[in-house]
């Protein structure tokens, strides 16, 4: 109550209309040991300056790392001028734009978003955003369930683990069939999805395969081959792309693909604590009444003037109610704002130099890490911004001593999939130079010759200690 900026004769004016004599009227059903007792534990009020110097103070607590770490979201660089865009007030304030005489800006926005999200997948039509790249996925899942009436679910062995977990969570209540082809990656040296392993589970029943691309290990999948098999027996292909390796592949939508999905964060959103994101969603024209969320259309008016408005909102808000395909009741506007304004920004040309330097760093890291004794990379397929390290030692570990020398040095895979704890899944983007790379790689390097010392020391059988060998660099 304090901090709601009404007066006094205001509070007992609204106490007295709902009819009760005090606020602690109001909490007469809450049990007592369910309250919180005052007075409060806290510190004295502060002034505004007092109170930025204490959030200084706790903010140089912080410890700066060169982030290698991916899986899902990047660290790549924001431009200032996205961030001032998207900082003028009829972005920032602006809620939803159903009054399209009076949003036409914020509309506009959206069709590019859209625009550009279609070029990039190589899709006819895109919605407004999603919440994120997971719930794209789960959301186009359900769309195959809908439009094929059927239950079987394929999902690559590569599909990022999260958002498989989501896809199963939205799930519940359709009885669909869950198929994971490559359960266990470290059965395969290559990473992706064995085809064979698709055929054994591939049939009559089967709604979508989906998969991503690149995938959860950095490495590029044979999207047109699998959208073959699953077109063979009337199912959908579903792929869950990065827009930043769009800039470079051929698109999915060239190669078979029903629906592309996937995470814009890597285009001009901060990292921050993992969220907001902004997913989106894109698909072939005739799916697109199946299309979840809101879509904006360009038209002209009575003047010949053109002009953006709302259409085919299938959600069970508006027209569709209960026959509606999705319950996404809105978008990511700042985050789809933000996204198109980088995409501007760049260009095609643009996207495709910077998903060009993601890919030369990676290799040339690549190369480097595996001229230390006892690391190597796991998997011999491609791959563009990321890939995975055997390490000679728990992935968690090296994390955890890197973490100690300023470096972020990836993701421990152990989190995810049982017998992959020495597997390290490492990112390189535009961010990072070949001085912090190779700052990484003296600290794996020096880490590879302490874990040898370790073991020669421990070594009983010989009175001769053995110098450790094989770090080039």
């Amino acid at each position: 109550m304090p901090f709601i900026p009404n007066t006094d004769a205001d509070r007992a004016a609204m106490l007295k209309r709902i009819g009760v004599k005090s606020f602690d009227d109001l909490l007469e059903n809450v049990p007592q040991a369910a309250r919180v007792k005052a007075p409060l534990d806290l510190a004295p009020a502060l002034s505004e300056p007092e109170l930025e110097a204490e959030f200084s103070s706790l903010a140089a607590e912080n410890t700066p790392l060169v982030c290698f770490a991916g899986a899902g979201i990047y660290d790549h660089y924001t431009p200032a001028a996205v961030k001032s865009i998207v900082s003028r007030p009829e972005f920032m304030t602006a809620y939803t734009p159903y009054q399209a005489e009076v949003a036409q800006g914020t509309l506009q926005v959206i069709y590019e978003f859209q625009t550009h999200i279609c070029r990039l997948t190589g899709m006819e039509v895109a919605n407004a955003s999603m919440y994120d790249g997971a719930s794209a996925a789960a959301e186009a899942v359900m769309t195959a369930l809908a439009k094929t009436r059927r239950k079987k679910v394929i999902i690559a062995g590569g599909l990022n683990p999260l958002y498989i977990d989501v896809i199963k969570t939205y799930a519940q209540g359709f009885d669909a069939e869950f198929n994971l082809v490559d359960e266990a990656p470290l059965q395969s040296s290559t990473g992706v999805m064995n085809l064979e392993a698709l055929d054994r589970v591939i049939d009559d029943s089967s709604a979508c395969v989906i998969v991503s691309q690149p995938n959860f290990f950095g490495l590029f999948e044979n999207i047109q081959e699998i959208a073959d098999k699953i077109h063979a027996v009337g199912g959908m292909m579903i792929v869950v792309a990065d827009p930043i390796a769009l800039a470079l592949i051929t698109p999915p939508g060239k190669q078979g693909a029903d629906i592309v999905v996937g995470e814009g964060q890597p285009l001009g959103i901060a990292m921050s604590y993992g969220g907001p994101l902004v997913g989106f969603f894109a698909t072939r024209k005739e799916l697109i009444r199946k299309l979840p969320g809101r879509l904006v259309g360009r038209t002209t008016d009575a003047d010949g003037k053109p002009g953006y408005t709302l259409t085919l909102q299938t959600r069970e808000q508006h027209i569709k109610r209960a026959r509606a395909t999705s319950n996404i009741c809105t978008n990511q506007a700042l985050c789809a704002t933000a996204a198109t304004v980088f995409m501007s920004l760049l260009g095609k040309h643009g996207l495709r130099q910077l998903s060009e330097l993601c890919l030369e760093r990676a290799h040339y890291a690549a190369g480097k890490i595996q001229e230390i004794d006892g690391y190597s990379l796991t998997f011999a397929s491609a791959y563009h911004r990321e890939f995975v390290v055997s390490c000679p030692r728990p992935a968690a570990e090296i994390i955890a001593e890197l973490c100690k020398q300023g470096i972020l040095a990836g993701v421990d895979l152990g989190r995810f999939y049982s017998g992959m704890g020495n597997q390290l899944l490492i990112a390189f983007t535009e961010r990072r130079t070949y001085k912090q790379i190779d700052s990484l790689i003296d600290a794996l390097c020096k880490g590879a010759q302490s874990e040898a010392s370790d073991n020669t020391s421990k070594d009983t059988s010989s009175d001769t200690l053995v110098e450790p060998q094989g770090c080039a660099h």
